[in-house]
């Protein structure tokens, strides 16, 4: 199945495309590369989740919002290519996780994400190679931002 058919059969809703919160893009193609900048876990109403994993979110939280991270990166594909179905595969995801200084499982929140990849543009290549890292805080309080590096067809 394509990226486009396999995430409509999972039955999620995109949120609307990010907006830049700063002087960037929110991705660019170079050659058969698309980088894609850090995204929060933006919601349906262009609100953002907010708070820190192990504070005011516990660890399915926090993963729940890397899912919707997910979410709002696969809008940005969307509306810069047009469709999931150009990307060939994912190479690279950077998770950042804002949580309080004791806790440490920022791969198991960064899956949230890696997860809806994988479903998405398949096991073989919805996966690549991944970072996931703790942070004392991001951007607007938000508790997970990722970057990613897509290859084109």
């Amino acid at each position: 199945m394509s990226a486009e058919k396999n995430f409509t059969a999972l039955g999620l809703q995109l949120p609307p495309a990010p907006t830049p919160m700063g002087v960037y893009k929110p991705c660019l193609t170079d050659g058969k590369y698309l980088y894609v900048s850090g995204h929060g876990p933006l919601l349906e109403d262009r609100s953002l989740i907010t708070g820190r994993v192990g504070e005011d979110l516990d660890i399915e939280q926090g993963k729940l919002a890397a899912r919707q991270v997910g979410l709002a990166i696969l809008a940005t594909i969307r509306e810069n290519l047009g469709s999931l179905d150009k990307v060939k595969r994912v190479i690279k995801v950077l998770g950042m996780v804002g949580c309080t200084p004791a806790f440490d499982r920022h791969p198991y929140v960064i899956n949230g994400c890696s997860e809806l990849f994988a479903a998405v543009w398949g096991e073989d290549n919805g996966v690549g190679v991944r970072s996931a890292v703790g942070m004392g805080s991001l951007p607007n309080n938000i508790p997970v931002e990722i970057e990613a590096l897509f290859e084109l067809h």
